[in-house]
């Protein structure tokens, strides 16, 4: 019987990725991934559930001279509660600041989805840090990418499953919990998971 080849990728831009358990190891292990671009040559996301605790974002905005350096700096409360995430494994000194639509910056912004933008350059930090920002936002060290078919061929070989993108569990602060949030938007848990290949 002749193999036949598997049907053309469905772009995965602003869905969400969901670890297997057999990705256990490494830097995908139970990550939730939020898709920023998914084309014939490639694919890039930002893992939005894995929280870098020792930096604190005033922190970072005084070493990058965003604001200045003090140990009493006051942000506005927006920025206040800005998180900064592990995006992924590639370029990890790079930073990805994935935010609501209410803020643009014209050509350094691209819109993922209707209510999701991603911008990566030191403006979103300033406007920010400056109370202009948007009203919802995260930085992402780093991002999590593919080549041409290698996401493909992960999900095929039941390395991830697929769901829509909620914007909630993009932004809210429960970072312990988004993994399990994510499979229950697909109406399962680790328990349910089988070896077989699924997709939402």
């Amino acid at each position: 019987m002749r193999k036949t080849n598997p049907p053309p990728p469905v772009s995965l831009e602003g869905q969400f990725l969901i670890a297997m358990p057999s990705l256990r190891d490494g830097p995908f292990a139970r990550s939730v991934v939020y898709m920023c671009a998914h084309r014939d040559d490639g694919a890039m996301g930002l893992i939005i559930n894995q929280r870098v605790d020792e930096i604190d974002f005033a922190e970072l905005l005084g070493q990058l001279g965003v604001v200045p350096a003090e140990p009493a700096i006051r942000l506005p409360p927006k920025a206040g509660a800005v998180r900064v995430v592990r995006g992924g494994p590639v370029e990890t000194g790079r930073g990805f600041v994935l935010h609501s639509a209410d803020y643009g910056a014209s050509d350094s912004t691209v819109k993922i989805a209707d209510d999701i933008c991603l911008t990566a350059t030191i403006d979103i930090l300033r406007a920010i840090a400056s109370g202009d920002g948007p009203s919802r936002a995260v930085l992402a060290l780093g991002y999590a990418g593919w080549s041409s078919g290698q996401l493909e061929s992960e999900i095929l070989a039941n390395g991830w499953l697929t769901c829509p993108a909620d914007p909630k569990l993009i932004f809210d602060a429960d970072d312990a919990s988004k993994y399990d949030r994510a499979l229950a938007t697909l109406g399962a848990n680790l328990g349910t998971l089988s070896s077989d290949a699924g997709h939402a």
